[in-house]
């Protein structure tokens, strides 16, 4: 079988004739403490999620773990600990980070897993992103 980023689990899950794409149950909580509840397949990031259902999350780089505005914060200690460590790449991001918490991750980096069925993220109310806000040095 010859594709990009299966993983067994899924390869073998489509060869079981399956044609329903597996999802979990995600909520969003946005800065005013709104709650939207969506279903995300299996193997999508909460960045594409997030876009796909409208929900306000920015992403300017497009996932490519070039900025920080696609923080998201984890709500529940459980499920943050079922996540793989984050990458030196993501730490250095989230380092700028607005509003960084312990629970803090960058949601193109958290992809939809069966154990992460029923995660819980809030929105943090503002983003910082040095390499798009129009950022401008003034001269003297």
């Amino acid at each position: 079988m010859n594709c990009g980023f299966c993983t067994t689990a899924s390869a073998n899950a489509s060869e079981g004739g399956n044609e329903q794409k597996e999802t979990i149950s995600v909520t969003f909580v946005d800065k005013d403490g709104e709650e939207k509840q969506i279903r995300v397949p299996i193997g999508m990031s909460m960045l594409e999620a997030a876009h796909e259902n409208d929900i306000e999350l920015e992403g300017a780089c497009e996932g490519s773990l070039a900025c920080s505005t696609c923080h998201v914060i984890l709500m529940d200690m459980e499920y943050y600990n079922k996540l793989e460590d984050p990458t030196d790449e993501e730490n250095d991001m989230l380092d700028l980070a607005f509003g960084l918490t312990e629970t803090s991750r960058l949601g193109c980096q958290v992809i939809a897993k069966p154990e992460l069925d029923g995660i819980r993220l809030a929105i943090p109310p503002a983003t910082r992103n040095f390499a798009v806000d129009g950022y401008v040095p003034k001269p003297h």
